[in-house]
């Protein structure tokens, strides 16, 4: 018999039964049971092709076999389904041209007829980023209530949902890795599915692979069988589509707290023990104070920010029902990841982190202006739109500004500590829309339903959802004046026509600020470029070793600095960063620069010597940008430059990674993270 390991269902410490609430309440006030949860009616998802209102789905379970030599996924998808509706002789699915369905039959357990019934399908166009796998069901089968199983044999090939790193571009360079990212509306080229968060379920899945791949999903409980090379998993809790994420490749892990495990390749996993050490279960145990249990286990829990530990609560414990409200997600997730960060590092701390978003959403706003729609909280979009493009700062600052406007409401931040840890209570495991919360909100206080807040002038619930701009209100951030003035001060400094002597920079030592201080001097900057060449200058021969020695988060923004300014002697530190750094996130924003520009040629260069290491969908986007318009020679306006191998002098060694992972489903990308990350207060 092949051997077996066995995870527990759940590592958490947290093993007594809790109450609903373990806050104190006034004296004879009631627990707030407004009722046994969302009370909408059938919600309408533009973004999903699929009749998810005519079906119950309970559980569905996944059988693939990897296969890294073809970049491919083939297997079939078994869906335990409940009609709701009758006279329904279809079901709809989401999927994406890139799926190929090979067949598709139907049975009815218990029944007389054991063997399935072949369906017939089609698949229709719906969007450029899915379509929709029509299956016509046998009528004698579709009863309201009886429960049917769908089997769908299928393959995948190169979805959006699925990146395939070959070797060279793993940290290692001797295996290549696979891995995928559901959010919001790609896990329908991974495989079929109501792709909509209004849905939510159990799942398993069965992944077998070559010897010496491992594989790690968002699922409460694994096994391995090591003679078969089969991974078995199993998630135990109900869940949106988009949570389901996979990833395969040469990976160790290492156990850094009783229930916390950090995953990475095995020349990254020294450094990302280090970087997390301890810091997972004490961010844990600080958010299980604020909300309530950790739900999820934590078998695969991997950090790459706190961010993603309070999604375990906001975003997939209670989830957005639409798109439309994303930022009841990130909005709340962004705000307890500001009490965590409170609790364990102190508000000064907090508030600093905070006026560095704050910075870069109003700096959005002046790009987009006052009243651009995608400003709004409730962002109401047509058919054929991508979600994922409404991904952006005001989902997450300006949600994040109206829960805490909410919590000044509530007169206390512990009181609203309970408020929250009583809404997750409420509707863990469903999902909601805005007027749930609201709803729940003043429900939870009357006091503040009977003052009719909801309509206060200026600052009306409706306002802050369908209104544009900025936001309504903002918190009081002078807790951060320690660490945000000195900032400031080094900013006005630099800004002058002439360089500021050596004297006058004494009292700012960069050595001694965090990493967001640092972030925050750049951004500052970077809204005053372009600066005299004289400032560049100086500028340069003061700071640019420093911020070689940081992670990427400083060096790219002190590059933009670079590139805004034609500043062509750091123009090697440009080139050594993009010859490193494939990740998309630090690619296209340096890219962009270059291309505004008058460093199109050097951009052009630097992607002809590197395209070759960037993955498919990064490679395309970069094509875009390099030679959009290209209707020139490239060296008309700029003096050709060489292309030199980047210097052991400029080029820094490799930042460790914060690669771990996050809970099984904590987050929006639960995936091997290869992003430089600083917590440290």
């Amino acid at each position: 018999m092949a051997e077996l390991h066995q995870t527990p269902t759940s590592l958490c410490c947290c093993r007594k039964s809790l109450p609903v609430s373990g806050c104190v309440r006034d004296a004879g006030r009631p627990l707030v049971a407004p009722g046994p949860g969302p009370s909408h009616g059938p919600l309408v998802d533009v973004a999903s092709a699929s009749n998810f209102h005519c079906y119950k789905l309970r559980h569905f379970h996944l059988d693939l076999r990897i296969n890294f030599a073809v970049k491919e996924m083939t297997g079939w998808l078994v869906l335990d389904l409940i009609p709701v509706q009758p006279g329904v002789q279809t079901l709809i699915m989401d999927s994406h041209p890139s799926l190929l369905i090979q067949s598709i039959d139907c049975k009815v357990p218990g029944a007389a007829q054991e063997e399935p019934v072949s369906l017939t399908y089609r698949v229709d166009p719906f969007t450029d980023y899915g379509s929709s796998l029509n299956i016509s069901l046998p009528s004698a089968a579709i009863k309201p209530g009886q429960l049917i199983q769908i089997t769908v044999h299928y393959t995948t090939t190169d979805g959006p949902a699925i990146w395939w790193l070959d070797s060279e571009l793993t940290c290692g360079q001797t295996r290549p890795l696979v891995f995928t990212q559901g959010h919001s509306v790609c896990n329908r080229s991974l495989f079929p599915c109501f792709d909509t968060p209004a849905v939510k379920s159990t799942y398993t899945a069965t992944v077998r692979v070559p010897d010496g791949v491992t594989v790690l999903m968002s699922a409460s409980r694994s096994s391995y069988s090591k003679q078969d090379r089969v991974f078995q998993f199993s998630m135990e809790f109900p869940v949106p589509s988009y949570l389901v994420a996979l990833v395969a490749g040469e990976l160790q892990h290492v156990d850094v707290g009783p229930r916390s495990r950090v995953w990475a390749e095995p020349c990254l996993l020294s450094c990302a023990v280090k970087k997390l050490g301890g810091s997972v279960e004490r961010w844990l145990g600080v958010a299980e104070g604020l909300f309530g249990p950790y739900l999820w286990g934590s078998e695969f829990l991997l950090i790459d920010v706190i961010h993603e530990i309070a999604h375990g609560w906001f975003g997939n414990a209670v989830t957005n029902a639409t798109w439309e409200e994303m930022w009841l997600s990130e909005g709340l997730a962004t705000y307890a990841q500001r009490r965590i960060t409170t609790e364990a590092y102190g508000e000064a701390f907090t508030c600093l982190e905070t006026a560095v978003r704050l910075d870069a959403l109003h700096r959005q706003l002046r790009l987009l202006g006052d009243n651009n729609p995608v400003s709004k909280l409730q962002v109401k979009f047509e058919p054929g739109v991508n979600p994922s493009t409404l991904m952006n700062l005001f989902t997450y600052e300006k949600g994040f500004c109206f829960v805490s406007y909410l919590s000044q409401l509530s007169g206390d931040v512990r009181r609203f500590d309970c408020f929250l840890r009583d809404y997750i209570s409420e509707f863990k495991f469903k999902s909601v829309l805005a007027q749930d919360l609201i709803n729940y909100f003043l429900c939870y206080f009357p006091e503040l339903k009977d003052a009719a807040v909801a309509n206060r002038e200026g600052l009306e619930f409706e306002r802050w959802l369908s209104g544009c701009g900025p936001p309504l209100y903002e918190p009081n951030l002078s807790a951060g004046g320690a660490l945000t003035q000195p900032v400031q001060d080094l900013c006005e400094l630099w800004r002058c026509s002439d360089p500021p002597d050596l004297e006058t920079l004494s009292p700012f030592d960069l050595l001694t600020w965090s990493t967001f201080q640092i972030v925050l001097f750049l951004d500052r900057m970077l809204d005053h470029a372009p600066l005299p060449h004289g400032v560049m200058e100086c500028l340069s021969s003061c700071y640019s070793s420093l911020f070689d020695s940081m992670n990427a988060e400083v060096q790219i923004r002190w590059l933009q600095m670079v590139v805004r300014n034609n500043f062509y002697p750091d123009l090697p530190r440009v080139r050594a960063f993009l010859y490193k750094h494939t990740s998309r996130m630090y690619t296209v924003p340096l890219y962009d620069d270059l291309i505004a520009g008058v460093m199109r040629c050097v951009a052009v260069e630097i992607f002809n010597q590197t395209q070759h290491r960037m993955h498919p969908n990064l490679r395309r986007t970069l094509q875009q940008i390099v030679f959009q318009n290209a209707t020139t020679s490239t060296n008309q306006n700029t003096p050709a430059l060489s292309i030199t191998p980047p210097s052991p002098s400029v080029s820094p060694q490799p930042q460790p990674a914060a690669t771990a992972t996050t809970s099984s489903v904590a987050g929006t990308t639960p995936t091997i993270a290869l992003r430089d990350v600083n917590v440290s207060a």
